[in-house]
């Protein structure tokens, strides 16, 4: 089996596994994601969720947390940690759309590296989630799990990660792909206990590399 087949059996699997996965951060709007996504370096989706409730209470649009205090910031999303930073990069992408894109988010990806904050795994997800373009997010359970299951061979860098999936995922499944992929790692192919590999749906064609 090469990897091409072996990813396109796994996304298949995983679909069945887990049909409704999306996001797990909550946004009603992209620009909200693009805060969500900033606070989760480094914290749970779970603790996101609660923290942006308080700040959106706060400071409901694009406008209003341009012009917020970023000490302000930094106390409301202090519980997320790397708070000053955090609440700096917001604070200027805010900033950056209210002045130069009308309170909108660029659907650009080059656009949306150039925000405060936004690497290429945040840019990919709002390509994906916002926008429905192709993309590959390369978080934790994407690279853990894509070197577990044989995808890549021991390869840990965010970037080289993605560039080794993108040529064998086909382009319209990267993004529901990598969703799935925080489920299965969440449920199954954990990091902090041995996997369950006698209760996964990829067990008979995984690698377990490393396992």
């Amino acid at each position: 089996m090469t990897k091409k087949q072996r990813a396109l059996e796994i996304i298949e699997r995983l679909k069945k596994e887990y049909p409704d996965a999306g996001c797990t951060l909550d946004y009603d709007q992209a620009w909200k994601l693009l805060v969500s996504v900033r606070l989760a370096a480094q914290c749970t989706d779970a603790r996101v969720n609660v923290v942006v409730e308080k700040l959106y209470e706060k400071y409901p649009d694009v406008e209003a947390l341009a012009e917020a205090p970023m000490e302000a910031i930094e106390e409301i999303v202090r519980p997320c940690g790397l708070g000053k930073s955090k609440a700096r990069d917001i604070s200027a992408c805010m900033k950056i759309l209210k002045d130069e894109y009308g309170g909108n988010i660029p659907k650009d990806f080059d656009a949306l590296l150039k925000l405060p904050g936004v690497g290429r795994k945040s840019a990919n997800l709002i390509m994906g989630d916002v926008f429905g373009e192709p993309a590959i997010v390369t978080d934790t359970h994407c690279i853990r799990l894509t070197n577990r299951m044989g995808l890549v061979d021991g390869i840990k860098e965010p970037k080289k990660v993605e560039m080794a999936l993108w040529k064998i995922i086909p382009p319209e499944e990267g993004s529901d792909f990598c969703h799935r992929l925080v489920y299965h790692g969440r449920d199954v192919c954990t990091a902090r206990t041995k996997p369950f590999c006698d209760r996964c749906c990829l067990e008979d064609i995984c690698k377990k590399a490393g396992i």
